[in-house]
This record gives structure tokens, C-alpha cells and sequence, in this order.
């Protein structure tokens, strides 16, 4: 099975454990995915990705062996006509193309959104009058890296939108579509890991999101409605803003995305829940947990890494940098993870792993 993405480990790891043979292109090549990865080629996913390098990779290794398709996962919301060209080469599981234009265009989500009848932030594509309360976004951006004030952004660009700011918390949910019907495996809280430049880096995230009954219930409904208006094949994830008893969708993510870690199964992978999903098979069950929460955070680098360290890395990391790798200064180096009874507990578990590896790391190494 061939993976692409701008970060493949999860998937490879997932893949590894459905019993499938993964063939990764990335653009990190950490330790954790050549474990999991049978071969691996490294591609620079940074905007504009080189289509014809990423390509080419994938045919490197899909070369001489007998590929079952291709799993795509963040770094295509915006190269949908690179999806098109990987799709006519090898099967795809997961949503078309179009299906991911028409999704991560602001007026085509803002309308399914609409005929729906689900909450969402107004948007404009011409900057607005006033500066505050207002968001500036880059259709088909990901991960929070694109999102800026409106003073911020360079309102020139073409591929810029704005989005009125609500207040509230964000939520995701993970969902499995088959092209029909759609469930939620379950919501997760995030929080962010913000940047002088990047005020809406994404930080972390934690399962369960503390949502009473009726909200997921009725964000349960919405992501349902959605679904319904626009059909989704497999892994894909829902972002919401909470705030006490409303929300508000704010966009939808139609590939397997940065939260997957916090939802595999302990029976089933979601690469098998993916597939299968693709092939018009749901599960009939909710998937159960090896714990009742658990965390994921990014450790970002705070300074400019030269070569990254040998070191004997603790069991709670993953995403470990090969050693001598060049790590840019607020760029990701590293991902935690932690368990716990409750979410708050598996949080503040995952913060103090986070300052425990600083610590560490400043030292020399673990």
C-alpha cells in the first residue's frame, strides 16, 4: 500500500498493524515511520509541493511490485489536481478530488453548511471593513499554520479568505464515511501551540472532548446532515467551536488527519476502518480503547537544530527525528503522547512530557 503525506507515521503505524505492507513518501522521515515503513522516500510537502518530484517518488516505490492503491492523507487540500494524477495511476482510498475541492472551498462548504441547516462563521472573500473579529485563511490551508489576523495576511493573495471569529473551544470529531452513511468514532478537545507569526499553530489534542450527551448528540447530527448533503469516503475529521451550549462548524477535513493516534483501536486499526469504509463497509460497533483518555502533542523546535542528537528516546515519544537530522527553528521535532483516567489528567500527563523532554534534550540527551 502506498502512503503520502506530509507526516505518513500514523498511517504507516495503522497500515502495519491492518496487516498491509506500507510504502511511504513524506516530508519527515522520522525514526517511528522507517520502523513501520517497508520502503520510504522523503519529499518536501512545503507549499508549492514539487507534483512532479512527489510523483516520481511514489513510482520509485510502487516500481516493480504489486501496489493494492494509495492512502492519501494532509498535504493535498490545495493540489487537487495532483490528486487527480495520482488517482489515474493508482487506486485511491478516500475522497476524490472533487469531493475535496468542493469541501475545502469556502462557498461550497458555507452553502452545504446552509442546506443543512448547521451552524457556521460567516466568510467573505473580500477583506472586510473592519479588522477585528475577522480571520484571514488560505483555502485548503491545514494544521493552523495558515490562519492569521486580518492584519496579518497578505490580502493580495488569491487563495485568501476571511471567516468571522466566534468564541468558544475547538472540538473535532473523527469520522468514517462510506460514501452514504457516516459515523463519529468520537471527539477530541485541541488546543494550540500559537507563535508571534502563527497565532493558531496547532498544539495537541485530547480524547474525550468533555461535550455533555445532547452536544455530541447534536454535533453527531450536524456532521450526519453534512454527510449527507456531501457524501464522504473514509477517514475524515470536523472542526468545531464550542461555546457552553452552541457551535459552529467551522471546516471539514477530508483525509485521515493529525488526531488518528488518539482513536486506534484495540481490536481493529482505523487503516483496516478506512478501507473498509471505501469499500462501502461501516463498523457496526464503536471501536474500543486500550485507555478511557489520551493526549498527543507536538514538541516544536525553539531554535535551529543543526543535527539532531543519537539519544535513547523515551517510550512516550514518537515522530523521533533520525539522527543529524536539520530542524528549522518552530518547526515540529518531536510528538508526545500520554494516558489517563480522565482528559485532564492525560493533558497535563502530556505537558509535563513535553517540559520533561526540554529538560533533557538541554541537557545533552535522555
Amino acid at each position: 500500500m502506498l502512503i503520502a503525506a506530509a507526516s505518513g507515521r500514523a498511517l504507516a503505524a495503522s497500515a502495519r498493524r491492518a496487516g498491509y505492507f506500507p510504502f511511504v513518501v513524506d516530508a519527515f522521515g522520522d525514526q517511528d515511520t522507517l520502523e513501520a515503513a517497508i520502503a520510504h522516500v522523503r519529499v518536501d510537502f512545503a507549499r508549492p509541493i514539487d507534483g512532479d518530484k512527489l510523483v516520481a517518488a511514489l513510482q520509485t516505490l510502487a516500481c516493480g511490485r504489486e501496489c493494492v492503491g494509495i492512502v492519501c492523507g494532509s498535504g493535498f487540500e490545495d493540489r487537487v489536481d495532483l490528486l487527480t494524477n495520482i488517482a489515474g495511476r493508482w487506486p485511491l482510498f478516500g475522497n476524490s478530488a472533487e469531493t475535496i475541492a468542493r469541501v475545502k472551498h469556502p462557498f461550497d462548504f458555507a452553502a452545504i453548511c446552509r442546506a443543512a441547516n448547521i451552524p457556521h462563521p460567516e466568510i467573505s472573500m473580500m477583506p472586510p471593513g473592519e479588522d477585528t473579529g475577522w480571520l484571514a485563511k488560505r483555502i485548503g490551508g491545514a494544521g493552523g499554520w495558515h490562519v492569521l489576523s486580518v492584519q496579518d495576511a497578505d490580502n493580495r493573495n488569491a487563495d485568501i479568505y476571511y471567516q468571522r471569529r466566534v468564541d468558544g473551544e475547538p472540538v473535532s470529531a473523527l469520522l468514517l464515511g462510506d460514501g452514504r452513511d457516516a459515523v463519529v468514532l468520537g471527539f477530541s478537545a485541541q488546543w494550540t501551540a500559537p507563535t508571534a507569526g502563527h497565532p493558531f499553530r496547532y498544539g495537541g489534542a485530547v480524547r474525550p472532548a468533555p461535550l455533555a450527551n445532547d452536544m455530541k448528540e447534536a454535533m453527531t447530527a450536524a456532521v450526519e446532515r453534512f454527510n449527507s448533503a456531501m457524501p464522504l469516503l473514509g477517514l475524515n475529521s470536523a472542526d468545531f467551536i464550542v461555546d457552553g451550549n452552541s457551535f459552529q462548524l467551522l471546516e471539514i477535513n477530508p483525509r485521515p488527519g493529525a488526531t488518528l493516534p488518539l482513536f486506534e483501536p484495540n481490536d481493529i486499526s482505523l487503516f483496516a476502518l478506512h478501507l473498509d469504509a471505501c469499500a462501502g463497509r461501516l463498523p457496526v460497533k464503536t471501536p474500543s480503547y486500550c485507555a478511557a483518555a489520551m493526549a498527543g502533542a507536538i514538541v516544536y523546535a525553539e531554535s535551529d537544530i543543526s543535527a539532531a542528537l543519537a539519544i535513547d528516546w523515551p517510550e512516550w515519544t514518537t515522530d523521533r527525528p533520525v539522527a543529524g537530522s536539520h530542524i528549522k527553528a518552530a518547526q515540529p521535532f518531536c510528538s508526545v503522547f500520554a494516558y489517563g483516567e480522565t482528559a485532564y489528567e492525560a493533558r497535563q500527563l502530556a505537558q509535563r512530557r513535553i517540559a520533561t523532554l526540554r529538560t533533557l534534550l538541554a541537557a545533552g540527551a535522555p
